[in-house]
């Protein structure tokens, strides 16, 4: 992507709507720059018929325009500046919306591939970036831009050979501008990796905050902390280093342009070619003209550093799923809840190499239970992700009740299945909201009755605030066992179809998961249920156990099938009864 096609896509889907404010500051630059060029005009008969002819009709009238013309200068600045901030600000809005809006859509296996802590840098740190472009960086170029041309105009008319010898620095600041521009896109993009590391170092601090306790780490930790901000500060000190560069540079251009124009001018008054009012006036204006072509210097360096994190950010705005919601698809019949593999190939996107599932050819019996057993690694998880379309297959179909899941609309397949899994998710809200979120229309009896049925009622009446209790990021308040019943519950609320069952009950003791157990008879009965359990006790009754290993299904059969042919699960059933 050019820097032109980002400006022009900025332009397009958001600053386009804001055009008439845009138009409304750029009025008001007009007056800043017509209220300063009129401050260095007015010095000419100030001087000429004040000071020097002692005129007292002007004595009055000529410091009231000066008051006007400061007046309108400061009032006009607040207001471009003012109406530019809500127009950044609403960028900002618009823009954070569209790639929350990405995030939310996004594949799975997208948001999957790189850490969090670097979604929220772009979320933060680059839109931010992108706002002081649009905010600062382009109201600069109006302002500071139509005020150096009306100041130039009033050098111009009060001696054009003093005015061409003060444009020369000009030239001279955009060359330093455009070279201290291409610098700037680096640094910003290396300050936004480093701001990325540090939210994502937050993260995880956070997450693990128990096992850092736990293994004695804090000194360790804390020497990650510090180096982690130190890297930020070091790029940051970077950023504001190109800022200032151009200073020096232009305090330097100025010494020589002013010394050249008091030798020249000294000449030109020597020899009666340039009167003292016309001097004062012609110097006033060039050393107000001196402000925005150093704000005009570094303009480029803000625009940089705006379409640099344009860069990253329009890419995850425009991401492409590649689990498509067919929305123009038909909605799924669901009839009996059989469910097909028909030669199925899965790997994952950041390992191409390692094939996770090969060549799966299995059915699923509608309105009945099939158990998928084996070792952690052998595909269990992956698999059961491929019915609701987390993930599709790489190669090879998967049919529910004869229909390609591929080729029917999403949000009825998914309506259709409802998931428990081992590494229960929850949100920082109530418990009454979390077991709402599997139906937002749910009416208090319903989510009552779910509370009831999932065995959640004997901890929640505990709880001062009931099903109004605040339980923390993913639950932090509640037990592992509490927040698997949580998320039963919301099972038992949706109500749908296909239930998959992925470690339902490792979280829980053996008198809770007996309970749980007997609740899930009762969710799944009736309904195409496929599980996943190392506690070969919870799937005995299964109607048909496929065995795994490595991506490949070894054997099926019943349980006793397995018993006689199996050797595999054998060995697993065997290793259980030992233990118990």
């Amino acid at each position: 992507m050019t820097n032109i096609e980002i400006l022009k896509r900025l332009y397009k889907d958001y600053t386009k709507n804001y055009l008439n404010k845009i138009l409304l500051a750029v009025f008001f630059s007009i007056l800043v720059a017509a209220s300063t060029s009129a401050t260095a005009w007015l010095l000419d008969p100030a001087i000429d018929k004040i000071f020097l002819n002692r005129d007292q009709s002007l004595l009055l009238l000529i410091p009231i325009f000066i008051i006007i013309a400061f007046a309108t200068k400061g009032i006009s600045l607040y207001m471009a500046k003012v109406i530019m901030i809500n127009v950044g600000e609403e960028v900002k809005k618009k823009i954070q919306i569209d790639m929350l809006s990405s995030f939310i859509k996004a594949d799975t296996e997208y948001i999957e591939n790189k850490h969090t802590g670097k979604y929220i840098s772009n979320l933060n740190f680059d839109v931010n970036q992108i706002t002081m472009m649009l905010s600062t960086s382009f109201l600069n170029f109006f302002k500071d831009g139509l005020t150096l041309i009306g100041l130039l105009t009033v050098m111009f008319l009060q001696n054009w050979r003093l005015s061409l010898i003060a444009i020369i620095m000009i030239p001279l600041a955009s060359i330093t501008a455009k070279k201290l521009g291409k610098r700037i896109g680096k640094v910003v993009t290396e300050a936004q990796e480093k701001s990325g590391d540090l939210n994502k170092y937050l993260i995880d601090l956070f997450k693990n905050h128990k096992i850092i306790k736990i293994f004695q780490r804090e000194k360790f930790e804390e020497d990650r902390s510090e180096k982690f901000v130190n890297d930020l500060k070091e790029k940051s000190i970077k950023i504001s280093t190109v800022f200032i560069r151009a200073t020096p540079i232009m305090e330097i251009l100025t010494g020589i342009m002013i010394a050249l124009l008091i030798f020249y001018s000294g000449k030109l008054i020597m020899n009666d070619q340039l009167s003292l009012n016309n001097f004062f006036s012609f110097l006033a204006a060039m050393m107000l003209a001196y402000q925005p072509v150093k704000s005009l210097a570094t303009i480029n360096v803000g625009v940089g550093q705006g379409l640099s994190a344009g860069k990253r950010i329009l890419p995850i705005i425009d991401i492409k799923n590649l689990i498509s919601l067919n929305e123009d698809k038909s909605k799924i019949d669901f009839k009996n809840g059989d469910i097909e593999f028909k030669d199925v190939n899965f790997n994952y996107l950041s390992n191409l190499e390692n094939k996770v599932l090969q060549n799966i050819n299995i059915k699923i019996n509608g309105k009945k239970m099939t158990a998928l057993v084996g070792q952690s690694g052998s595909g269990k998880s992956s698999l059961l992700s491929l019915i609701p379309r987390i993930y599709d297959p790489k190669s090879g179909s998967l049919e529910i009740d004869g229909q390609d899941i591929k080729n029917v609309n999403l949000f009825s397949l998914r309506k259709e299945i409802s998931i428990v899994d081992q590494n229960v998710t929850l949100f920082d809200d109530t418990i009454f909201n979390n077991i709402k979120y599997a139906k937002p229309d749910a009416v208090d009896e319903e989510i009552f009755k779910a509370a009831e049925q999932s065995m959640c009622l004997d901890f929640i009446e505990k709880l001062e605030n009931k099903y109004q209790t605040m339980i923390g990021e993913n639950g932090v308040k509640l037990s592992g066992g509490e927040k698997q019943r949580l998320s039963i519950a919301r099972a038992f609320l949706k109500d749908s179809n296909i239930i998959l069952l992925d470690e339902a009950t490792s979280s829980l003791d053996s008198e809770t998961e007996e309970k749980i157990q007997k609740a899930l008879d009762k969710l799944i009965l009736n309904k195409t249920t496929v599980v996943i359990a190392h506690r070969l006790s919870t799937i005995l009754n299964s109607d048909k156990i496929y065995v795994m290993e490595k991506g490949n299904v070894l054997d099926s059969g019943s349980h006793e099938e397995l018993l006689n042919k199996s050797e595999t699960y054998k060995n697993f059933y065997n290793k259980q009864i030992n233990k118990s």
